[in-house]
């Protein structure tokens, strides 16, 4: 089977990261199933300038439709990347309030025992932002931050950009091509 991925996209800034993804894994052939907030459609027009992801997942379902796919652990997949996380949807995924598809998807995601990875976009953390990060993590979930990065002396934030998306994907064993690690003091 070849790799599928489920991808979630919130309401938090970061908009250009998960197009980022998507194409990346367009591109390395990955199967995308994507799950799209009323937010993160906010963000997308706002950030990118997009209406639609179509031509960029596999399959795109509506977060009302709580029934698709995703929402059954007999739909297998390789794991769940939400990019970015708004901090609703991270305290939601942490309380098991699966009132949407994204949230029941993350939650399907962890009662399987898949990888579930989170790119939380909130600046700065707030006491609860934070223990919410901190119980995730305690359930196995891997938290990646979008944090900036300089030793790979980046000219442009369309590069930044690619390098985070580089070390969300490492989070599943997909290579990014350009992605530039570090390779110690020269």
């Amino acid at each position: 089977m070849a790799k599928r991925l489920l991808v979630g996209i919130s309401g938090a800034s970061g908009a250009p990261l998960a197009l980022g993804v998507l194409n990346t894994l367009r591109a390395a052939g990955v199967e995308t199933h994507v799950v799209l907030t009323r937010g993160g459609s906010l963000t997308l027009r706002q950030e990118c300038g997009i209406d639609t992801l179509e031509g960029l997942a596999d399959v795109l379902y509506d977060n009302r439709d709580i029934g698709a796919c995703p929402a059954s652990g007999s739909f297998r997949t390789d794991g769940m990347l939400v990019v970015p996380c708004s901090m609703k949807t991270a305290a939601g995924i942490v309380s098991g309030y699966s009132d949407n598809l994204l949230l029941r998807a993350a939650d399907v995601t962890l009662k399987e025992g898949r990888k579930l990875v989170l790119a939380p976009r909130e600046t700065p953390f707030s006491p609860i932002h934070l223990r919410n990060l901190y119980e995730l993590s305690r359930m196995g979930v891997s938290i990646v931050p979008p944090m900036l990065t300089y030793y790979q002396r980046p000219d442009s934030v369309e590069e930044m950009t690619h390098h985070m998306v580089g070390k969300l994907l490492d989070q599943f064993g997909i290579d990014t091509p350009g992605f530039c690690r570090w390779e110690g003091m020269a």
